[in-house]
């Protein structure tokens, strides 16, 4: 009886762990491309991967921190990422192969429209920096290598008749790098796309001895588009938005979206899509850009990247034309 017994045991044992390993060879990891832990793409990021995990059977997602949209945009070609944060421009370039990504085209599709990212142009008193014309001779950080940030603010240099190289001493740093960068007095200014409000702006903002000062620049954007297509809007951040921040900021902005690859399959992007209407408070409480998560942006004008099937699927089913 005690041999049957042991023998029974080691089958019970063997029979778990085969179900376990069935179980595991299931199981679909999700990679997300967000961002610097500085901005919002990175909570957010976080935020949906938990949502995916905990409602999507047999899904494990994790958010990846990365340089930005460009370096999601190559993830997601590479096969290495499955869903990206991005900026509608980057992603523009992404799927025509130019810019950054003559190396090849990246087959994108976006899911949904996210929210309104607006460019900070961003100094403090005392740098001499109070127009877009005072960055000349300026040290100044144009955002991290890998980051929309970069794209956005070369263009919006050139709207305003300055050269990013001859003008101007050039950092390419993150969000919170920058900050830091600021206080430390390396450098006199910097740019930031991103949601409102990024924590590392409001760092800086509530910095004691220190006075925030963002630069107004909407007056670029028919420049912009002229060259690169109507992609951006003249836009606010307004007043108290930031600590010491007094006064309305007149910006440029461009759409994020949430792309993926167009080998997704249409179930997959059906389910992730309605996951994150159906659970968009839990998302809100992550960070409230998700506020903007709305049915009324899902628009074909507002992204250049063709929208994914599964998600079309999605916005018939509430209301939507396509």
């Amino acid at each position: 009886m005690k041999k049957i017994s042991t023998a029974l045991a080691i089958l019970s044992i063997l029979g778990g762990a085969l179900i376990f390993g069935a179980a595991t060879a299931q199981q679909k990891t999700i990679a997300i491309g967000t961002g610097g832990t500085g901005g919002v793409y990175y909570p957010l990021g976080g935020g949906l991967a938990n949502v995916l995990s905990k409602y999507l059977p047999g899904v494990q997602a994790t958010a990846e921190v990365t340089g930005g949209s460009v370096d999601n945009l190559k993830l997601i070609g590479s096969g290495q990422s499955e869903l990206a944060f991005s900026m509608a421009d980057a992603a523009l370039d992404a799927f025509n192969g130019q810019d950054k990504f003559t190396s090849g085209k990246v087959p994108l599709r976006t899911l949904m429209i996210l929210y309104p990212n607006r460019m900070h142009v961003v100094s403090i008193d005392g740098t001499g920096v109070e127009k877009m014309a005072d960055l000349k001779g300026k040290r100044v950080s144009t955002g991290s290598p890998g980051s929309a940030t970069e794209v956005m603010a070369f263009r919006l240099i050139e709207a305003v008749g300055l050269d990013k190289d001859k003008d101007m001493k050039r950092e390419r740093l993150s969000v919170a790098e920058s900050v830091n960068a600021v206080k430390d007095r390396k450098i006199d200014a910097f740019f930031w796309v991103g949601g409102i409000p990024t924590a590392a702006v409001t760092d800086l903002g509530a910095t004691p001895g220190t006075k925030l000062k963002l630069i107004d620049h909407s007056d670029a954007v028919a420049a912009m588009n002229a060259k690169y297509g109507n992609l951006y809007v003249k836009d606010t951040i307004k007043a108290g938005a930031y600590p010491g921040q007094d006064k309305d900021n007149t910006v440029a902005t461009v759409w994020n979206i949430l792309v993926t690859s167009d080998k997704t399959t249409d179930d997959l992007a059906y389910n992730i899509v309605k996951l994150i209407f159906d659970k968009k408070p839990e998302l809100v409480a992550v960070h409230k850009e998700a506020n903007s998560f709305v049915l009324e942006t899902q628009k074909k004008e507002n992204s250049p990247v063709p929208f994914h099937p599964g998600a079309i699927k999605y916005f018939k089913e509430r209301g939507l034309s396509f």
